[in-house]
């Protein structure tokens, strides 16, 4: 169903009838509610502490022994708080901090394995492109920075790669 439907069907509808399928849809579906929640009463710091946590979860665990290390769980969280329409500002906190926590897990660890260089290598490039996209390098460089130097002495070429990646997105 396209958008354009929607709008037409919302259109014939009575105000009564559209807060029914509004309420309806807040207790059927936990997305929306947590949406119309955050619409009707925004706090864009709270939200993003909430997503930070989902993250941070993933390299730092509260709750557990051991870090799950779920790549997966942190890009759908990076993607589940751009639904809501931060700031660009926020969007890039929580990129660059969940940057941070991977890269300072692996510099905690030592070597970690391949695949694991490779997913911190595709989200630093995606944090990179965002951060100087947007106009954001300067507040964001000493911690990206700091993420470049955690990779000293890391295996699979991955500082090289890493330097690369900061260096490209500094020249811009």
């Amino acid at each position: 169903m396209s958008k354009t439907t929607i709008k037409k069907l919302l259109q014939s509808m009575t105000k009564d009838e559209i807060i029914g399928m509004v309420l309806e849809l807040y207790s059927a579906k936990k997305e929306a509610k947590e949406y119309l929640e955050y619409y009707a009463c925004p706090d864009e710091k709270g939200k993003l502490e909430e997503y930070k946590d989902i993250i941070r979860e993933e390299f730092y665990p509260v709750r557990r022994r051991d870090p799950q290390l779920r790549f997966s769980v942190c890009r759908k969280a990076v993607a589940d708080f751009k639904k809501f329409n931060p700031s660009k500002n926020a969007i890039a906190e929580l990129m660059v901090s969940y940057m941070e926590w991977a890269f300072q897990l692996a510099h905690e660890y030592g070597a970690m394995w391949e695949d694991y260089y490779y997913s911190v290598e595709s989200n630093f490039d995606k944090t990179v492109q965002y951060v100087a996209e947007n106009g954001l390098w300067e507040k964001f460089d000493k911690r990206l920075q700091q993420c470049v130097k955690w990779t000293d002495g890391s295996g699979y070429d991955f500082a090289n790669i890493i330097e690369y990646i900061y260096e490209d997105g500094k020249d811009g």
